[in-house]
């Protein structure tokens, strides 16, 4: 009995040992590149839209910058690749990308079958339906019979039909392959109604020749977590990724700034210590320098700047946090402990 207990403990310790050297490839392989390969939308005010001088912009890419400066301790060690909603997830499993940042949300079966892990909700959102104000419609029960974009291989299209068809609703979708495509084909009147998550809708509204003549529907359909995802298997790479974002998100519960994170080096507080790597090693748990946290929060500030500058009151969105919040003003953000 002994030799069998024995024998399960060291047999579990090459498991555990094994499994710790196969989870530290994909940072040591970033490491050794020393660039980090992100993808994102081609597209989505808000999350990821270049610039007039070609720079990406948006709160998936500073969550990329955040992970290439705590990695690298250099915000610009990022290459940005495109993804549509067909290839994102396969392009992690092919290790055309290390993390997706793509406002994809973490659903059970794409964590369960794709060969790709979550790391944790970057934006809580939740699917609605826009048309236009001339149609006079004030709800989604109003749009029976109606034609509905929508895009092929997403969540949006599996909600809309469970939606319509628990309500005993009737609909015609008109599947378009993007946002570009999707705007085009309801500004021409081919559809009644577009549905995506009510972040992309007002992204999209934004950019339409007339925004105030459209409305998005107050219902919300689904849950939708938005955040990043990364290979399955690489549990040391996902653990620096999701605590890049916990450290953006605790940043702002500590009340540090990208403007004043270095006076808050001298901060004697054990939590905001133990963030920034004056106290502890935190950053070595998770194969990096203990001033990681410090280089994320330096290079694009905590998670309320990013989210204002982005989608909420210093952006053209002007969208309001809701869930996005703090916990502590009624939101759902909440980082883990620095401990």
């Amino acid at each position: 009995m002994k030799k069998l207990i024995a024998t399960a403990i060291i047999g579990a310790g090459v498991l555990s040992a094994s499994a710790s050297v196969y989870a530290a490839d994909k940072l040591e392989e970033v490491k050794a590149r020393g660039v980090m390969k992100c993808g994102i939308h081609p597209g989505k005010a808000g999350f990821s839209t270049p610039d007039t001088k070609g720079n990406w912009t948006g709160l998936d890419v500073e969550l990329c910058k955040a992970v290439a400066a705590a990695v690298f301790g250099d915000a610009s060690k990022v290459e940005f690749i495109t993804m549509n909603s067909r290839n994102r997830l396969t392009a992690l499993v092919t290790d055309e990308i290390d993390m997706l940042a793509r406002s994809t949300t973490f659903t059970a079966t794409r964590d369960g079958l794709n060969g790709v892990d979550v790391t944790t909700p970057w934006f809580y959102d939740g699917q609605a339906l826009m048309v236009k104000k001339e149609l006079g419609v004030n709800s989604i029960e109003e749009l029976d019979g109606a034609t509905i974009c929508t895009y092929p291989g997403t969540t949006s299209e599996k909600n809309i039909n469970d939606y319509f068809e628990s309500r005993g609703l009737s609909y015609k979708a008109l599947i378009v392959e993007g946002s570009a495509e999707s705007t085009a084909a309801y500004l021409a009147n081919r559809c009644d109604a577009v549905t995506n998550d009510a972040s992309a809708l007002a992204a999209d509204r934004q950019g339409m020749p007339d925004p105030s003549a459209n409305v998005i529907l107050p219902e919300r359909i689904s849950k939708e977590p938005l955040g990043a995802y990364v290979k399955q298997g690489n549990d040391e790479w996902r653990q620096v990724v999701t605590w890049t974002a916990m450290a953006l998100i605790e940043a702002e519960e500590q009340g540090i700034t990208q403007s004043n994170v270095d006076e808050k080096l001298n901060s004697t507080k054990p939590d905001v210590m133990r963030l920034l790597g004056t106290e502890g090693s935190l950053g070595k748990n998770f194969g990096l320098d203990d001033k990681w946290a410090y280089n994320a929060i330096k290079a694009v500030g905590n998670y309320g700047e990013i989210f204002d500058r982005n989608l909420g009151k210093d952006s053209a969105l002007k969208f309001d946090r809701g869930l996005n919040n703090l916990y502590t003003k009624g939101g759902l953000l909440y980082a883990y402990p620095f401990r």
